[in-house]
């Protein structure tokens, strides 16, 4: 597999660390931010794509007043993520053509071979110099979006990742090995795997480095930086939440009760379970609840307190987040404990 991505984006440093495209939370501000970190900050496009021209154009505007070292003239040093089952493919293809971002990052289409048309437009629209990046969740989507659209990159989405992913997934320690085996063994070991879900400190870094990935996807970590557009009740509800793995949840709950339910059948989005969740028995939303939701939303940030109903996304990770830093902190911080971390396992297994 590819281990080095720098070649695509020199202004990187190693490890190399993503900043997922959190929708509506990873806007100009943080994926500037993360890339001026020496990460690769994807803007959280999603499925309304009717102003990302505008936040195209101010992610350039920061660009310009504070160039990014080693950034590349001919790509604006940051990527795009679109959420496919609902963004617009003209509106998307003229704000990547002018502005021409390092990379785009597709997700969730309703079936996999719509993503051949996003691939061959992105890539006439930028001349190639914009890379393509597909999320998968299984060994079947990784082989199938290798064999539609040869992508420069397959993000590798585990089962503990926040927000929106498959409803049926394993763990990152055990799909990221089996992918890279199965596109290895398909001839597409020449595809670079980044590994997402669950990672949010050194540690989860060191662990993905060592099954072989090129890079690690954060998103949750992000949730708690300065640069996130974020409401201050779920931000506080981030750094509130221990114990992740049963603190959290993946439902289509949230979804409905937000009503964003163009997503495919098969995707559910992991969230903070709160009271909203517990009032869905098996997952179903009454009206009663629905209500409720509502009358939520008008309480500003007491929305997300501990006995609140509205929508906190994040992975099984947030109970290792205890307080909100800059962007480029988080990065410098995280690299350096993966560092120190693969330097003490390394001594000690020489000592074995």
């Amino acid at each position: 597999m590819n281990m080095d991505m720098r070649e695509d984006y020199q202004w990187t440093e190693k490890p190399l660390i993503i900043g997922a495209p959190m929708r509506l939370i990873s806007l100009a501000p943080l994926a500037v931010a993360v890339s001026r970190g020496g990460g690769i900050g994807f803007l959280g496009a999603g499925t309304d794509v009717h102003d990302l021209e505008t936040h195209l154009q101010e992610a350039s505007r920061l660009i310009e007043q504070a160039p990014i070292p080693g950034g590349p003239p001919s790509v604006l040093p940051i990527g795009v993520g679109f959420i496919n089952w609902g963004a617009h493919l003209e509106t998307a293809v003229q704000a990547i053509g002018k502005f021409k971002p390092a990379a785009v990052w597709f997700f969730a289409p309703h079936e996999n071979e719509h993503l051949v048309q996003w691939t061959e437009a992105m890539r006439n629209a930028t001349d190639g110099m914009t890379k393509v990046w597909i999320q998968v969740g299984s060994v079947r989507d990784a082989l199938e979006a290798a064999e539609f659209c040869r992508p420069d990159v397959i993000v590798v989405q585990g089962s503990d990742a926040g927000g929106h992913g498959l409803e049926r997934s394993s763990g990152i320690i055990s799909l990221l090995p089996e992918t890279a085996d199965a596109l290895r063994d398909a001839g597409f070991e020449h595809i670079a795997l980044v590994a997402a879900g669950g990672v949010v400190d050194g540690r989860g870094v060191a662990a993905c480095l060592a099954l072989g990935t090129a890079g690690v996807v954060m998103g949750t970590r992000f949730l708690a930086s300065t640069e996130a557009s974020i409401a201050k009740g779920y931000q506080d509800a981030v750094l509130r939440t221990k114990d992740g793995g049963v603190s959290t949840a993946r439902s289509k709950v949230y979804d409905i009760l937000r009503g964003t339910t163009g997503w495919p059948e098969r995707i559910g989005g992991r969230g903070i379970i709160n009271q909203s969740f517990l009032d869905a028995k098996d997952g179903r939303v009454t009206e009663e609840n629905k209500k409720a939701h509502a009358e939520a939303l008008e309480l500003g940030d007491l929305g997300w307190a501990e006995d609140g109903r509205l929508t906190a996304y994040a992975g099984t990770g947030v109970g290792l987040i205890s307080s909100v830093k800059p962007a480029g902190d988080i990065l410098k911080e995280i690299r350096g404990q993966a560092q120190d971390f693969l330097s003490k396992s390394f001594s000690k297994i020489s000592k074995l």
